[in-house]
């Protein structure tokens, strides 16, 4: 049974099924192949007997491929807290990133956007969400002549998503915290232009925000390298804090979104799905 990591894990795989040709292999959370590598899929379908798929678009692409996929339901459904009317009508959160390359080129592009808001409404206040100690350290020291309008919390996302009116937030599952939380957002995304060219070269998806990936549109928008200007973010912040046709149509979205990945208990079904393969 292979858990998610498919740079080790898929390796693991084909030594695996190298050695013992008869064992069952099973893989839970699917690699995301299908947005960079959809010809992977064909080899894996020779190293696997069976895919748990977190997503209800990924079963499609494998079994059309010849490798036996089940969607399971997405584990975040059970794990996020219901979402609250109760939140800060002047509360923005940052959502900069979990790695320390992400928050680098990222939290200046918010802090710059927060800036923007506050000349028009300086009553706004920010809470910036620190994914460790060190990235919190790097936060404060870019805060140093802003530190009044902003308060840095370690491990507190969740809590903080159900508090904020609005949040800016960077690619990667925190996207799709918020959209269960309900959460109005954008998404900010900045690499290096060597990082994002090769990526472009290879990335198969229109979106990279995972709530719109699974809408096949963009219910959230999206500021990536070049469009990530502060002034056009935090417009567009702007209308999401003031316009409640705006709140309502993102939030009606997401909930259509939270429908498609709940399949009730994520660990049970597969649970159950690996227990039907081994018989």
């Amino acid at each position: 049974m292979l858990i998610d990591y498919p740079g080790f894990n898929l390796r693991l795989a084909r030594a695996l099924r190298k050695k013992l040709p008869s064992l069952k292999i099973l893989y839970y959370v699917s690699p995301q192949v299908w947005a960079w590598n959809r010809r992977r899929i064909v080899k894996m379908g020779r190293w696997l007997d069976l895919m748990l798929c977190i997503f209800p678009f990924e079963p499609v692409l494998y079994n059309t491929s010849g490798l036996k996929a089940i969607f399971v339901g997405h584990p975040l459904t059970e794990e996020m807290q219901a979402p609250t009317d109760i939140r800060d009508p002047r509360l923005i959160g940052l959502f900069p990133g979990s790695r320390q390359r992400e928050v680098r080129k990222i939290f200046p592009i918010m802090q710059a956007t927060a800036s923007e808001l506050l000349q028009t409404d300086p009553g706004l206040h920010f809470e910036v969400a620190a994914a460790s100690e060190s990235l919190a350290k790097i936060i404060r020291k870019d805060l140093r002549d802003d530190a009044a309008k902003f308060s840095v919390i370690l491990g507190g996302a969740r809590d903080l998503m159900q508090r904020a009116s609005v949040a800016l937030v960077a690619s990667g599952t925190a996207t799709l915290e918020a959209a269960l939380s309900k959460l109005p957002f954008v998404l900010v995304y900045r690499v290096a232009w060597l990082t994002y060219f090769a990526a472009r070269a290879v990335v198969r998806v229109k979106y990279i925000g995972m709530p719109n990936i699974l809408a096949d549109r963009e219910i959230a928008p999206e500021f990536i390298q070049h469009q990530a200007r502060p002034a056009q973010i935090a417009l567009t912040v702007r209308r999401l804090l003031s316009d409640r046709s705006e709140r309502t149509r993102m939030l009606n979205h997401f909930d259509s979104v939270a429908k498609r990945l709940s399949l009730g208990e994520a660990g049970t079904n597969a649970a159950d799905a690996i227990i039907a393969a081994l018989r």
